[in-house]
């Protein structure tokens, strides 16, 4: 990840698994035999939180292929947004298992899903399928198998095409706001606005790419 996020010919990140299953989180067999090793936290970010890997500057599209359980289902919600495969099925498995999580799963479900329907989740152990999870909140989409990552690269390259430095910039927007108050965050997009937008090179900026911006609204309408 850090590899492909630092490559100039790289503007987005698809990230999936290998059929069947997206990923089906902790060996348990491995932990069953007492090698707790692999269930501790690792990949610390600079912010101090537990990461699968460090956040990435460029956008993450999870391409939800099959299971994403447990384990899996936090490197689902490390991703930006999710695409997901009609096969697809969700589920927080922790407390069937006897492990807690440590990759931000009790932050990122509840702002995906709500809290209720995270506790749910969570205190249950049930699978949740793919229309569920659309109907949650949990993923954008939901694609047929064969065409989700024919979809993932659409959306990849629809994202490729705007300003990337703005563009990553708004990425970074998010994550702080997101870790705030609704009034701190206001108060955050309003600063960074007022720093971006009064340079003037955004205006010029504007200007240049607008008949490409007129024309893509008007195929989309």
């Amino acid at each position: 990840m850090a590899d492909t996020d630092g490559r100039d010919d790289v503007s987005v990140i698809v990230l999936t698994g290998a059929d069947p299953a997206f990923c089906a989180g902790v060996d348990l067999k491995e932990l069953g035999s007492g090698r707790r090793g692999s269930v501790t936290v690792s990949g610390v970010g600079r912010s101090g939180a537990a990461r699968p890997w460090e956040r990435t500057v460029k956008p993450v599209i999870g391409a939800i292929n099959g299971a994403a359980i447990t384990g899996g289902l936090e490197l689902a919600l490390q991703c930006d947004f999710l695409v997901a495969s009609e096969r697809a099925v969700f589920a927080d498995t922790h407390s069937r298992v006897g492990i807690l999580p440590g990759w931000g799963l009790t932050v990122l479900l509840p702002q995906a899903v709500g809290l209720r329907r995270a506790k749910e989740m969570s205190l249950t152990g049930n699978f949740v399928s793919a229309e569920v999870a659309l109907a949650w909140g949990l993923v954008n989409h939901v694609i047929p198998h064969d065409e989700l990552l024919p979809f993932a690269r659409k959306l990849a390259a629809d994202i490729s095409g705007n300003d990337q430095r703005s563009a990553r910039r708004m990425l970074a927007e998010y994550d702080e706001v997101t870790s705030t108050t609704i009034a701190e965050g206001l108060e955050i997009e309003a600063r960074i606005a007022t720093e971006w937008n009064g340079d003037g090179s955004a205006a010029s900026d504007v200007e240049r790419r607008r008949q490409a911006i007129i024309e893509r609204g008007r195929s989309q309408v």
